[in-house]
């Protein structure tokens, strides 16, 4: 039976299997529709870049753009740098409100000092400026950060770059759980293995990652960290163990344990220990997610015919049913700032991305695609990023919440599965 990769519709119905998918740490991306509101900024080539690795303003622009908050001036080829103030005339001429410069140089230690300075366009001020010295495998981080700044600067939020994804890729026999930066690039394994792995989830803390590994020919939760590489068993009891999430505090992690029959959710210490069981249905609950005070879990049941998202205190006690709109919703991931629920929906056959105000329950499906699957919001609300099947192959996706500006970033060579965005960098 050919089965696809939307491994948590997978979990949810009991299934396993997949076709073979090359691991893949490239990325490239790939910026479609228009926002409303976007802003206007030009970010001129740096001065020196082009000696260095890394194209420090061409990965700032991709990460703006991705943002769905700006829009990309041509710089026409121009290259300034951070120490003189450049004429504004001709970048307000151009419709740029603001105008990033800088230069990268390599110092005599072999890393590299990068610079950046921001104006505004418009009234002809200096914004301010950032510099890091950074090995060279670090390019990337600094271009990230500079473009958080950046960002941040100009919208009042703090931006996302620089944080991290984890996902999962298939290649042969051999499954791999990757963490990446959050526009897909620099990819470094953090467990290969010849059994799948499925359901990657990020500690409030990104400081570890709990997933399920099937090495035992069943499925065993385990929680790994990120900077060392260690990992510690966390759930291996009778049946099936699956979809940890973590609770808020790092010290919690709610699971789905079929161990005393049908699948069930229960809490259980993130070092392990004895699992306290939170719900009492005869059908299947699975794919807690904690909401981000804590107080309440949300969770896939099919305890009313077909597969529903619910919502319970945190504690356990009687769910309400969240999902009203479609007989087939599964998947669910809440916004930091609990306002937003995502969710795939099935609908006439097609799996399809939604999103919910949870204030109002006005949905809104934000796809064209037919196979989305695993959302997960970005640290500041903004983004979702999601799995889904693009011109006959997996890809990663990047989605504002309105899904007027979308990203790809899966390149060439590969596919990936299960997404999970990280926290902010501490």
């Amino acid at each position: 039976m050919k089965i696809s990769a939307l491994w948590r519709r997978r979990e949810l119905v009991g299934l396993l299997g997949a076709a073979a998918l090359p691991a893949l740490a490239q990325f490239r991306v790939e910026v479609s529709g228009v926002g409303l509101t976007q802003l206007p900024i030009a970010v001129a080539r740096f001065r020196g870049e082009e000696g260095a690795p890394q194209k420090i303003s061409a990965i700032i622009q991709a990460d703006l753009e991705r943002s769905g908050q700006f829009r990309a001036i041509d710089p026409a080829g121009a290259v300034l740098d951070e120490t003189s103030r450049p004429d504004l005339t001709p970048w307000r001429q151009k419709g740029a409100d603001s105008l990033a410069t800088g230069s990268v140089t390599r110092l005599a230690d072999g890393r590299y000092d990068v610079r950046l300075r921001l104006w505004d366009v418009v009234r002809g001020q200096d914004l301010g400026g950032q510099s890091y010295a950074v090995a060279a495998g670090d390019l990337r981080l600094a271009a990230h950060r500079i473009a958080d700044f950046i960002y941040e600067k100009l919208t009042g939020e703090k931006g996302i770059f620089s944080t991290r994804i984890a996902y999962v890729t298939k290649a042969g026999t051999r499954y791999n759980l990757w963490v990446a930066d959050a526009d897909g690039e620099n990819a470094q394994s953090a467990l290969a293995s010849p059994e799948p792995i499925i359901s990657p989830a990020w500690s409030a803390n990104g400081s570890q990652l709990a997933y399920v590994s099937f090495e035992s020919r069943k499925p065993v939760v385990y929680v790994h960290s990120v900077a060392g590489g260690q990992r510690r068993l966390v759930a291996n009891f009778r049946g099936s163990n699956s979809a940890p999430a973590w609770a808020p505090d790092g010290r919690t992690l709610a699971v789905t344990l079929s161990r005393e029959g049908g699948s069930q959710l229960y809490t259980i210490d993130a070092n392990g220990g004895e699992p306290r069981r939170l719900t009492q249905s005869s059908g299947i609950d699975t794919e807690p997610v904690y909401s981000p005070d804590g107080r309440s879990i949300y969770f896939v049941s099919d305890r009313g015919g077909a597969p529903q998202i619910y919502r319970m205190a945190s504690t356990g006690g009687n769910p309400e049913r969240v999902t009203f709109t479609g007989g087939y919703n599964i998947s669910p991931a809440l916004s930091p700032d609990g306002r937003w629920l995502a969710y795939i929906s099935r609908i006439g056959g097609a799996f399809k991305l939604q999103v919910m105000e949870l204030g109002s329950g006005t949905v809104n499906s934000i796809t064209d695609t037919t196979a989305d699957e695993s959302p997960s919001f970005a640290p500041n609300g903004r983004l979702i990023v999601y799995a889904t099947r693009q011109s006959g192959r997996e890809a990663l996706m990047t989605t504002t919440l309105d899904g007027k500006i979308k990203a790809r970033l899966a390149g060439q060579g590969g596919d990936l599965r299960e997404p999970d965005w990280g926290p902010f960098q501490k």
